[in-house]
């Protein structure tokens, strides 16, 4: 029986309101084979936000319990909250195959990648700061205080994006879904990857 390549871990990072999510949403319905890791955190659900599907809704109290008991494969603390990446169910879907999704910060990023290095890492970055503004205000949910904190952080974001392996500037949401399609691609047919699973194995068959 041939061997499952083990899924990659890819990590996804930039400001809130770059757009994010939108892009998660295209690339899952190109890639069937994606595993989208479910981040824990401590802020309240939003409406229309489900305990499980869209983040695991701990207490503070909790939170703290999962770090002590090392359930995390990153935590960090985003604009008053914590948010963390179960490593369990991360690990379990790269073994059947699949692979992760993490969404999530700059702080937890370099977490990820002192722990596993062959993570692969994209920013996403929005075209300027004025539509990143803009698409802060526009989408409802924060307020004016919540919406300049944002903007803060989003600075500091923006001096960390030179550590990650790749940078997709989100100005159209197409070519950005279609860019980073093609980077998980590229990421599947490095040559160490390819060797190991397929060539090496059928050498050693001759």
């Amino acid at each position: 029986m041939k061997e499952i390549a083990k899924g990659k871990l890819l990590i996804i990072s930039g400001p809130s309101g770059v757009g994010k999510s939108t892009i998660l949403k295209e690339i899952f319905a190109r890639r069937k084979n994606l595993y989208f890791s479910v981040s824990a955190t401590t802020r309240p659900p939003r409406e229309g936000e489900t305990d499980g599907v869209h983040y695991h809704f701990l207490s503070v109290e909790k939170f703290q319990e999962w770090i002590a008991d090392h359930n995390f494969l990153e935590y960090a603390e985003y604009v008053g909250d914590f948010y963390g990446t179960p490593k369990k169910y991360a690990y379990e879907a790269m073994d059947a195959g699949r692979d992760v999704i993490l969404d999530i910060e700059i702080q937890g990023a370099e977490q990820v990648k002192k722990s596993c290095p062959e993570a692969v890492s994209v920013f996403i970055a929005p075209p300027d700061w004025n539509e990143l503004k803009r698409r802060l205000s526009e989408r409802g949910t924060d307020s004016p205080e919540k919406i300049q904190k944002r903007l803060l952080r989003a600075k500091v974001e923006f001096q960390s994006a030179g550590m990650y392996d790749y940078l997709l500037i989100n100005d159209d949401l197409k070519e950005s879904v279609k860019k980073l399609d093609a980077i998980i691609t590229a990421e599947h047919c490095r040559t160490k990857e390819l060797l190991k699973y397929d060539l090496i194995r059928e050498m050693d068959e001759l």
